[in-house]
C-alpha cells in the first residue's frame, strides 16, 4: 500500500471493569463491560472498517473487551498482545504505532485511560463535525471508541497529523 493512502487509527477503551482484590493488571470486567464490550464490537463493525491489526494491552480488562468485541467482527485481524500499551503515556503510545509496517493502513488499538483519551487529543490536528465536541462532553469512558484518519507512514505519525472523524460512547 502506498505511504501516502490514508490509514485509520481506532482507539477502543477497555469496557467497565470490576474492583476485586487483584492487582490492577488483572483487573477483569464487571457485569456491565460484559454488556457494554459486545455494543462497541457491533460498532466497530457497523464502521465498515476492515481493520488489519488490533494491538492490545496484557490487563485482562482489554483482553477480555477484545475476546467480547472481536466476536462482534465480520473477520478477525491479526492481533498482538503488547505489555507497553498498559498504563502507557499519549507518546509511548505513538511509539507503538510508529513500529507498524507501512502494509497495515487500519489499526485497532485496545487500551486505558488516560492514554487513550490523550492519545486522541495529541493526535487530532482537527475534526470532522462534531466528534471533538462529542469527546470533550463525554471524557473517554469505558467502551468507548474514537475513530482518526491521517496520511503517510507510520512512521511519521505524531502530534497533530489526524483527524478524529467519529467518536462514540455507550449510554449517550
Amino acid at each position: 500500500m502506498s505511504v501516502e493512502a490514508p490509514r485509520r487509527i481506532v482507539l477502543l477503551r477497555h469496557a467497565k471493569a470490576d474492583w476485586p482484590q487483584v492487582s490492577d493488571h488483572e483487573r477483569p470486567l464487571a457485569e456491565r463491560g460484559r454488556k457494554d464490550a459486545p455494543v462497541a464490537g457491533r460498532r466497530l463493525a457497523a464502521s465498515g472498517i476492515a481493520f488489519d491489526l488490533a494491538l492490545c494491552s496484557t490487563a485482562e480488562r482489554t483482553r477480555e473487551t477484545w475476546k467480547l468485541a472481536v466476536q462482534e467482527l465480520p473477520e478477525r485481524p491479526r492481533t498482538v498482545y503488547d505489555e507497553r500499551l498498559y498504563e502507557a503515556s499519549p507518546g509511548e503510545l505513538i511509539a507503538v504505532l510508529n513500529e507498524t509496517q507501512d502494509d497495515v493502513s487500519d489499526v485497532l488499538l485496545i487500551g486505558h485511560n488516560p492514554g487513550m483519551q490523550g492519545l486522541a487529543d495529541v493526535l487530532a490536528g482537527s475534526a470532522e463535525g462534531d466528534a471533538q465536541t462529542r469527546m470533550e462532553r463525554r471524557g473517554f469512558p469505558t467502551s468507548a471508541i474514537a475513530m482518526l484518519s491521517f496520511a503517510g507512514s507510520w512512521k511519521g505519525l505524531e502530534p497533530g497529523v489526524a483527524t478524529l472523524f467519529d467518536f462514540w460512547a455507550p449510554h449517550e
